[in-house]
């Protein structure tokens, strides 16, 4: 798992350099920063709701061709839901709260001189996590659930528009996680996971290019 974890990181840096030594024009490196709406796609719960997060982080647009180009990123962004449950273990609600620093490698096809669209996989890392109890429940996830309990890597696609001007950017984007948040766990003699679900996150964000 190391190896190829070493591996790929190798890849990643190859590639990045390749695209880099083939740029076409200035490469533009810029910080961005938004808001998030985060949510847990998830088959166990009765409802979710939506929780509202910041992303915020560094960017690098390298053009290849005059209306194309690769946009590699790294930030900081907030991710979870808030789940209702009703089921053997447990009935009630929890909010878990989950913050992930996240590399998309975007690539960007300019549609017109300003507006773009945007399309690539991302890898994220979680850095931290919170559980709360929001109602009355037979199941205590607060002293149940801890940051072991969740998957520490993610994987997913993005995809988005953006408009931009010289130095200043805006638009929205969707990211669409691929692996569950929760890790498989026994209660009672069964085999739960809290949460079942993947991320998907809408975010609005505002850049600056140098």
């Amino acid at each position: 798992m190391k190896n190829s974890k070493k591996h790929l990181t190798i890849l990643l840096l190859l590639t990045l350099h390749f695209f880099t030594a083939s740029a076409q024009g200035d490469i533009k490196l810029g910080v961005k920063g938004g808001v998030n709406f985060a949510n847990l796609s998830s088959s166990d719960t009765q409802k979710n709701k939506v929780l509202t997060g910041i992303n915020f982080g560094l960017f690098a647009r390298v053009p290849l061709t005059k209306s194309f180009a690769l946009q590699p990123e790294m930030y900081f962004t907030s991710k979870g839901s808030q789940q209702t449950y009703e089921n053997a273990i447990t009935s009630g609600t929890a909010k878990f709260e989950l913050n992930y620093i996240e590399v998309p490698i975007m690539l960007v096809f300019d549609l017109t001189n300003n507006f773009n669209f945007q399309l690539g996989p991302y890898a994220s890392y979680l850095i931290s996590s919170k559980v709360k109890n929001v109602s009355d429940i037979s199941f205590n996830f607060e002293d149940n659930i801890d940051s072991g309990d969740f998957n520490k890597f993610d994987t997913g696609i993005a995809v988005g528009v953006g408009y931009d001007t010289k130095s200043i950017g805006f638009g929205i984007r969707y990211n669409l996680g691929l692996v569950t948040v929760g890790k498989e766990k026994t209660y009672l003699g069964t085999n739960y996971v809290f949460p079942d679900g993947k991320n998907g996150v809408i975010n609005l964000f505002l850049s600056y290019s140098f």
